[in-house]
């Protein structure tokens, strides 16, 4: 009796693990294809800053659905930027009558899209996810600013500023995809500036489909600099005054160079 209660309850498992394993088959079957299929590799993940350091470029690739857009964002943490407002005194002479400040916005921020995001998101997932210029401004805090249309005005100022510092970059249609070894992959190139600060940088690659971002996928970027600029900037800031004592004694020196040379050549006439 007891044998055949045994051999029973192992029929049972048997069952169950038999089942179990016809439907986890079945999961891995009907699951969506674009699940788990997303990633990012930057090319450059380390950017070093020494002397003769002059910005680069930075490729974003990778593997993604084929019936997916891409959003490709590539930004620094939050941080304050300052700028300051000018204005006419009196009605005629141009000088700065205060300044602007505004937290919760990126140093760098850069946008790449299959199409224009406003095509292929809706405004709720643009703001949720801070994809283009109008969300970002949504989630940037403006100081001593009094209303939206002036927060609006002075936001458009702030944008041209920092695309003029090739900081900022919003573009549509650059992301290259192609079929190989039977998946789907896509890349895009951006010039680095030499202007970016050292930190760390985000890539973030959404997948986006009727309207929704249904992926993510994440890389990073690290700026850091090196050698005698890293030494420097070290200086700057725990040691002021040894820096400004070493940057008059550098002038002083370049001064005499110009000055040697100039005798050398008979001077000027």
């Amino acid at each position: 009796m007891k044998k055949a209660q045994m051999s029973e309850g192992r029929g049972r498992r048997l069952r169950e693990y038999f089942i179990a394993a016809l439907v986890l088959c079945g999961l891995f079957v009907w699951a969506d294809p674009s699940s788990a299929e997303l990633t990012a590799k930057a090319n450059h993940d380390h950017i070093t800053i020494g002397f003769f350091y002059h910005g680069g470029s930075v490729s974003v690739s990778g593997i993604s659905d084929p019936d997916t857009d891409l959003v490709i964002k590539i930004v620094s943490d939050d941080g304050h930027e300052s700028l300051r407002k000018k204005g006419k005194v009196a009605g005629v002479l141009w000088m700065n009558v205060g300044s602007l400040k505004l937290d919760h916005v990126p140093s760098l921020y850069y946008l790449r899209s299959t199409r224009k995001v406003e095509d292929i998101l809706s405004g709720e997932e643009r703001n949720r996810n801070v994809i283009g210029y109008e969300a970002l401004a949504h989630h940037a805090d403006a100081q001593g600013i009094s209303d939206d249309k002036e927060k609006s005005r002075w936001f458009e100022e702030f944008i041209k500023f920092k695309e003029a510092s090739q900081l900022y970059g919003v573009s549509s249609g650059n992301i290259i995809t192609a079929e190989k070894d039977g998946k789907h992959t896509y890349y895009t190139l951006s010039d680095w500036p030499h202007q970016a600060r050292p930190g760390n940088y985000t890539v973030t690659v959404y997948a986006v489909k009727d309207h929704k971002v249904v992926e993510t996928a994440e890389s990073h970027v690290l700026v850091e600099q090196v050698g005698m600029v890293k030494s420097l900037a070290g200086m700057a800031k725990d040691n002021a005054v040894l820096y400004g004592i070493l940057s008059i004694l550098a002038a002083l020196g370049a001064g005499f160079g110009v000055g040697m040379v100039f005798r050398k050549g008979g001077g000027a006439h």
